[in-house]
């Protein structure tokens, strides 16, 4: 049948033919459109790629090159599903620091396991560190693949020896010591060998001390170290470490004090292990990581940020009620009238003092000890800078007073020292020997620095008006009047 033009019926639109050659054309088309459809649908989705590790600096970081850093290691969701997990590097700067490459003054770290090719899993406080693959540089994250991670592992294992722990290996700038040093844990590698840490420089020990293992904890059940954290714990100024290691599948935090020896020449400093304060967070911080145990000591307060002496204060206090159970008492006074209160805190037998300045505390006396050997207690004369100590030697044949004052660098500093000698020291000696017991009470001298003083020399360190040093304050009272 053909239609009206002699064409060949067929699709018709709006009742007329369509010619041939546009049919063709039609299902040609139809044709590639299919053909298409079909391979889209077969081919398999392209993997996304994985992101690097991002660096996330805090508000201000930016303005301060030289700021200390912290490093944060945060795995992503389901990091845990997958050894080569991407790896959040946050950047927190801390105070009063100056940063580099290695560390810095008041901490540095990074965090992995003791496993090469895991990857970074733990948590590190302080600036960047050297080892472990963390260094805080994106490209430096770790991975289960990551060949550079493992020939750092490695180098660092022929370097300080097969048993030591290379994902928590760093080189660190600790503020006891003048340059970066190398913080080295050994894992138990032999029968009978301790899980123990090394401060080591130009490959000199400068202190060994072993790791603290609670009672009822065995050695050999240490599976890993699992994070390390460097910076001032008790606001003494001294770098202290913070090390969460696991146990059997039990994860447990241990605490140790940096001490540097005052007036004990040739002495190196050393760290000693705060053993109840370190059982109290293994069993009150959940999960327990190096950002929540901060939270619990100090509500994740950092020294050298505080907005004034009243949080500052308040944050002190914190640290001293879980370490005491509450023992503690406070008060604030006027120690050397510069307009800022200072925070008094002790217990029966031990008496602390710190001062603020621009954000930071600073401790004048840590945990003095009185009431034996003839220590009488401290008194401080209010708003004069001077505080105040009587000391006896031989049941008060001898008798010491000690006159200090809060110098430019917020620390105390002796002012002087006044010997009194209450008896006839015929050979000099300094010691109340059997033949002059008979003098005592019948002869005095004073000695000021090893000279003879007179008394106006002696009365003019007085400043009078001393308060005896004796807090009285529960937290609660303190957190009042701070207006907390």
């Amino acid at each position: 049948m053909t239609g009206k033009h002699g064409c060949r019926s067929g699709v018709t639109v709006e009742g007329k033919r369509e010619p041939s050659y546009v049919r063709k054309l039609r299902l040609g088309v139809m044709l590639v459109l299919a053909f298409g459809m079909l391979a889209a649908c077969g081919k398999k989705a392209e993997p996304e790629r994985e992101k690097p590790a991002v660096l996330e600096p805090e508000a201000d970081a930016g303005k301060d090159a030289g700021a200390q850093a912290a490093i944060v290691l945060e795995p992503e969701a389901d990091a845990g599903k997958d050894a080569g997990a991407q790896v959040t590097i946050v950047l927190e700067p801390e105070a009063g620091g100056a940063g580099n490459g290695s560390g810095s003054a008041d901490g540095a770290g990074a965090a992995g396991t003791d496993r090469p090719g895991s990857g970074a899993s733990g948590e590190a406080d302080g600036g960047a560190g050297a080892g472990g693959g963390v260094s805080g540089e994106p490209d430096n994250a770790g991975g289960a693949g990551d060949s550079g991670h493992l020939e750092a592992e490695n180098a660092l294992k022929d370097r300080f020896g097969k048993d030591c722990i290379a994902g928590q290996t760093f080189q660190v700038e600790l503020s006891q010591y003048d340059g970066p040093v190398w913080f080295v844990p050994y894992g138990p590698g032999e029968p009978g060998q301790e899980l123990h840490m090394q401060i080591v420089r130009d490959g000199q020990i400068l202190t060994d001390f072993p790791a603290y293992v609670p009672e009822g904890v065995n050695l050999e059940d240490f599976e890993s170290l699992d994070a390390v954290s460097f910076y001032d714990i008790n606001y003494d100024g001294n770098t202290d470490i913070l090390t969460v290691a696991t146990y059997g599948g039990r994860k447990l935090a241990a605490i140790y004090y940096g001490e540097v020896p005052e007036g004990a020449y040739g002495q190196e400093p050393y760290f000693y292990v705060r053993d109840r304060l370190s059982d109290k967070v293994s069993a009150q911080v959940e999960p327990l990581t190096v950002s929540q145990i901060r939270i619990y000591l100090s509500w994740g307060k950092k020294n050298g940020t505080f907005a004034g002496w009243q949080e500052a204060y308040e944050t002190v206090a914190r640290l001293c009620e879980v370490e005491s159970d509450g023992n503690f008492r406070y008060d604030l006074i006027d120690f050397d009238g510069d307009g800022v209160l200072e925070l008094m805190a002790g217990t029966d037998g031990s008496i602390s003092l710190y001062t603020y300045s621009q954000g930071t505390v600073y401790t004048l006396m840590d945990q003095w000890s009185y009431g034996a050997m003839g220590n009488t207690g401290y008194e401080y004369s209010p708003g004069k800078n001077s505080l105040r100590n009587y000391n006896t030697d031989f049941a008060g044949a001898i008798l010491y007073t000690t006159y200090m004052k809060a110098g430019q660098g917020h620390s105390l500093e002796p002012a002087a020292q006044i010997t009194f000698i209450n008896f006839d020291d015929v050979n000099g000696n300094g010691i109340l020997d059997p033949d002059e017991e008979d003098s005592i009470g019948s002869y005095g001298i004073s000695y000021i620095d090893g000279a003879v003083a007179t008394e106006e020399q002696c009365a003019a360190y007085d400043a009078g008006g001393y308060v005896y040093m004796e807090p009285k304050m529960s937290f609660e009272e303190l957190r009042e009047v701070l207006g907390s």
